[in-house]
């Protein structure tokens, strides 16, 4: 049988003693000077002219409003909890927004009133609107995106950005 010329053993000592000098090397990059500050980490937000979506007075408790947002073919809901939430705009504090479209698959989502949580029947991921759209159960690999809400002084309701990345998108830009 050839052998090929192409492969080389390092050994375990020369193997470990790479290893080790990397490991140096990390260490001490993440050590900064005291002079020195680390740059902001970046969120996925991306920010988007204000869009309407909505007025408060067209919101019932507990009963979600379809809208489309950041554009026509991006289903979603604004949703009153009736509690003050992380997250939330309004007088209360307890106004929220989301796509209905799972992040796993696609599936579309729908609202479970009594749990207060967007459900896919696709392959079951929940989602909890009383916290921020974390993912409760499911396939998911991501929190739902919600929307970034403003509520002006006639109680109308802008959405000004999604935090996640939409289904089916490669960025959320428009």
């Amino acid at each position: 049988m050839k052998r090929c010329d192409l492969l080389v053993d390092l050994g375990r000592r020369r193997f470990l003693s790479g290893a080790g000098v990397a490991a140096a090397g990390v260490a001490a990059s993440a050590v900064l000077p005291a002079n020195e500050t680390k740059a902001a980490v970046p969120t996925a937000r991306v920010t988007y002219p204000s869009t309407r979506l909505g007025n408060v007075n067209e919101l019932k408790l507990n009963e979600p409003l379809d809208v489309a947002y950041p554009d026509d073919d991006a289903s979603g809901v604004l949703i009153k909890l009736g509690k003050r939430v992380e997250g939330g705009a309004g007088p209360e504090g307890d106004i929220v927004g989301f796509t209905t479209i799972c992040p796993h698959k696609g599936y579309p989502l729908h609202y479970n009133s009594e749990r207060r949580t967007l459900n896919c029947s696709g392959h079951y991921s929940v989602f909890d609107c009383e916290a921020g759209g974390q993912e409760t159960w499911g396939h998911a690999t991501q929190n739902l995106p919600q929307y970034s809400l403003r509520v002006d002084e006639k109680g109308d309701i802008y959405a000004e950005g999604v935090d996640e990345l939409i289904y089916g998108r490669l960025s959320n830009v428009l």
